[in-house]
């Protein structure tokens, strides 16, 4: 069974009362992980936010999609 945490609702549902789409953050294995579900997205977007800097500091650019094939 999957979880998920409703954010508009503010509670933890199962794949049979699952709200609508984009009120639900998951799936998640256990409802301890859903409910936490709010941590964890932030924890997960101030990694990525870091590994952003951190190419941004090693000077990196974007990369050139012209080079690439259709």
């Amino acid at each position: 069974m999957q979880y998920w945490y409703n954010v508009a609702k503010g509670i933890v549902q199962t794949d049979e009362d699952r709200g609508p789409g984009e009120d639900v953050l998951g799936p998640y294995d256990t409802p301890g992980e859903a409910a936490r579900a709010l941590d964890i997205a932030r924890e997960r977007t101030e990694k990525w936010d870091a590994e952003d800097r951190a190419w941004d500091d090693r000077g990196a650019t974007s990369w050139d999609d012209e080079d690439l094939e259709d």
